[in-house]
């Protein structure tokens, strides 16, 4: 008997704990919807935070009035999305900062929205709205505060340079120690008109500390480019402007006791620098200045003095150094006209640094002597124009004497002396004697057309033809009667197009949500002609409904939206960016064919 009772207590026991547990799963399941304010009472020079805050996701949320406020930020939202022990928590949050307009006592009213199909509410709070107080203590909101610790600067090395000088500039991005840089994108890169520019690659985006208008930030090379200004006086260097998304610390923290981040994007730009730049001095400049500016050395070499007629030796007209080194033209030799002078080849080893070019670049001539005997090379001179030292240089090069040991001997009554650089031209009093006076020349067989190879071949060329345009036009029919599949192929390329850009940045989550989301509105843009900045997901889904657009796909557009903006606060790995992809693709199909 008593093991009896004691089986049956056990029982009630068990009912009673599985009572108690679906009651508590009821209740975590259950909706919340609340209001919640940053302070109840504050000074007329204050702000006010206030929160909406609940625990599903919802549409067709609609504020309060704000009677006796005015807003000056919002509504932000911010999505947090989290599992523990298997099982889901979520919270989605819209934020409003204001700014009272009057003293008195007022009231935040209730806001509405639609959760699965039920409309909730939240209760209203009254707040109280004193005289200014000495010190406002003033909500600040994640983009404040991203705009505070953000700033792009680009740092010019020269303000008032030469023409043709080198100039370079660094963009730095600094960040506050109070927030974290996650990715940026460029948005505006300058197109630098008027100067010549030469990129220098950043492999390596290394953190260091520095400050920022007497405050320590750190900053980050993102860009470096070095100017040469083509144009005398003042020049524009256009602003770069990035998409930088960051990490910000809010007052909440989570289960741990960590501070709990909140992503956001902000829009910086490096704004217009504009530098002075001085002419070249007129005075003293060598009347063979072509353009070179900065420092070098000049020389003129051959590979051989000593030759045979008939063997090649090669002369080299080249300038090192560090400047302009792209920019202008090297001097050309005179050399003898009884000397056979080929096209230079050109020839350059530069390396683009911080601090502008170095390296060489040189002319080489191939040179053939025909005859015997001694040929000068004179000096050339070079001029070029030293910024440091705001003077003309000009260096001349050392004559070099070509002796030609052993070949004919030059006669100098019938050698014809072209201009400089030009192919020598020998008469020997020879000249036309290959010529065959009796040719021996024979008629030219006549052949009949008819009966030939060519008149049978394009005889049968019809036959075999025919037959092959039949196929030809047959298979076009079959393509051009395959409506199902021709409506694929067109479905899947118009998908292909709005989702090239989320393609490529598979893998990089922030940057490829981004894609995607615009290349869905980009779609309902193209295809409805509307403008899908100004519509929210409620909206978007009566206007497609009107197109009789099947519920199904309806859902699935949707989906797809909140996908993307989850996708910002949350976890999202390789294989499910690349479900979302196929998604897209296969939403679009389908919409294109319905619409």
């Amino acid at each position: 008997m008593k093991t009896l009772m004691g089986n049956i207590g056990l029982i009630l026991g068990l009912f009673l704990l599985t009572g108690i547990y679906s009651h508590a799963q009821e209740d975590s399941d259950q909706v919340t919807f609340t209001l919640n304010l940053s302070k109840e009472e504050l000074g007329i020079n204050e702000r006010l935070r206030v929160d909406f805050t609940m625990n599903r996701d919802g549409d067709n949320f609609k504020p309060p009035q704000f009677d006796g406020f005015k807003v000056v930020m919002g509504p932000s939202q911010s999505i947090s999305s989290s599992w523990i022990n298997g099982k889901r928590s979520f919270s989605k949050t819209y934020t409003y900062i204001l700014v009272p307009t009057a003293k008195g006592s007022f009231t935040i009213n209730q806001a509405t929205i639609e959760i699965e199909g039920k409309t909730y509410k939240t209760t209203p709070q009254n707040v109280e709205v004193t005289a200014a107080v000495d010190k406002p203590n003033s909500q600040k909101t994640v983009d404040d505060v991203a705009d505070e610790s953000l700033h792009l600067v680009a740092e010019v090395s020269k303000a008032n340079p030469y023409l043709n000088e080198a100039v370079t500039v660094l963009y730095k991005l600094y960040v506050s120690p109070n927030i974290s840089v996650t990715n940026y994108r460029p948005l505006d890169n300058p197109t630098y008109n008027n100067f010549w520019s030469q990129d220098i690659p950043v492999t390596k985006h290394t953190a260091q500390n520095g400050t920022y208008q007497g405050k320590p930030y750190r900053y980050v090379v993102l860009k470096r480019v070095v100017l040469y200004p083509q144009k005398a006086g003042k020049l524009d260097i256009e602003p770069l402007s990035l998409e930088v998304f960051v990490d910000v610390p809010t007052d909440r923290r989570d289960f741990f006791g960590g501070r709990i981040y909140t992503q956001t994007s902000k829009t910086v730009s490096a704004g217009n620098r504009t530098i002075n730049v001085k002419p070249l001095p007129e005075a003293g400049k060598p009347e063979n200045f072509s353009g070179a500016v900065g420092e070098f050395d000049f020389s003129v070499t051959t590979s051989k003095t000593q030759l045979n007629a008939s063997e090649s030796l090669q002369a080299k007209v080249e300038v090192t150094g560090k400047g302009n080194l792209k920019l202008f033209q090297l001097p050309e030799p005179e050399l003898p006209s009884s000397l056979e002078v080929y096209d230079p080849e050109y020839d350059e080893n530069i390396r683009t640094y911080s601090t502008g070019m170095e390296g060489k670049v040189a002319n080489n001539y191939t040179i053939v002597p025909s005859f015997r005997g001694k040929y000068p090379i004179p000096s050339i001179s070079f001029s070029y124009f030293n910024p440091s030292t705001g003077r003309y240089n000009t260096i001349n090069s050392e004559e070099i004497n070509i002796e030609v040991i052993e070949g004919p001997t030059g006669n100098s009554d019938n050698v014809s002396v072209p201009s400089a650089n030009k192919q020598l031209v020998v008469p020997t009093g020879e000249q036309f004697h290959f010529i065959n006076i009796n040719p021996n020349l024979k008629p030219i067989d006549q052949k009949r057309f008819f009966g030939s190879n060519t008149f049978f071949i394009l005889l049968l060329a019809p036959l075999l033809l025919i037959p092959m345009a039949i196929f030809f036009f047959k298979k076009r029919e079959a393509i051009a009667s395959d409506v199902i599949g021709n409506k694929i192929k067109q479905a899947n390329k118009l998908a292909r197009k709005y989702l090239s850009t989320a393609k490529k940045e598979l893998g990089n989550k922030e940057a490829f949500y981004v894609a995607l989301e615009k290349g869905l509105h980009n779609y309902l843009k193209a295809k409805l002609h509307i403008e899908t900045s100004e519509f929210s997901k409620d909206k978007i889904t009566p206007i497609l409904s009107e197109k009789n657009v099947d519920t199904n796909d309806i859902s699935g557009f949707i989906e797809l939206l909140r996908s993307c903006e989850m996708a910002r606060y949350s976890p999202f790995s390789n294989v499910q960016m690349q479900q979302d992809y196929e998604k897209a693709s296969d939403v679009i199909s389908k919409l294109d064919k319905q619409l």
